[in-house]
């Protein structure tokens, strides 16, 4: 019973987000980002949702296969263009998505908090970082192709130290500064090597191994 509650709270999430991003394009059609960061950014906390309700591995595995699944399939066919709706060819979705199902496979049993910490980091410090260096003036530089902006890195690095600091405190794992500063920079350094969107996938997983 507590696995059909849990599955229906964490669909019901999903679909909320889904709901926001289509009424962002609706709304704001020329923010060709913001549809898609608000399903970046709010896909993050359904790890500590799922834990919070006690979801076993083998359903979050299934959902989290099913929802990766449904990207590809919507990268392929853009049954909902909102989220594949930017100005760069990218496969970042689709790279969440397997990330996402790494991080439970790794470690939902033994290590939730590196599950944890991976995911929000890319949703929030990534998320953030986008929206907020797109929108803010600032230093500007190309790797790889892609424009980063000192105002986005430095939103990436405060952001990631905000994260795992509260999950230090929140949790068992006790991070020292330094450790918390050198997993920042990590995750910063690994955001800036980004081509056709591969940091959602090795900011994660990164940060998780860290």
């Amino acid at each position: 019973m507590i696995n059909a509650y849990s599955l229906l709270v964490i669909l019901g999430w999903l679909c909320f987000i889904l709901s926001t991003s289509l009424l962002c394009g609706k709304f704001f059609p020329h923010e060709k980002e913001l549809s898609r960061k608000v399903v970046h950014i709010g896909t993050g906390p359904i790890i500590p949702i799922a834990y919070w309700l006690n979801v076993s591995k083998d359903l979050a595995l299934i959902v989290a296969c099913m929802i990766t699944a449904a990207l590809i399939i919507n990268y392929r066919l853009r049954l909902i263009k909102s989220i594949e709706n930017v100005d760069r060819k990218s496969f970042g979705t689709i790279g969440y998505g397997v990330s996402i199902t790494s991080l439970i496979f790794l470690f939902w049993s033994n290590n939730p908090s590196a599950a944890t910490a991976g995911v929000l980091v890319m949703a929030f410090g990534d998320g953030l970082a986008g929206l907020i260096g797109r929108n803010i003036n600032s230093s500007q530089w190309v790797i790889f192709g892609q424009k980063k902006s000192l105002i986005g890195t430095l939103s990436m690095y405060l952001v990631t130290v905000l994260i795992l600091s509260s999950i230090s405190h929140i949790t068992s794992i006790n991070f020292e500064i330094i450790d918390i500063l050198l997993i920042s920079s990590l995750a910063t350094i690994l955001e800036q090597l980004s081509p056709l969107g591969i940091d959602n996938l090795t900011v994660p997983i990164g940060v998780a191994l860290s």
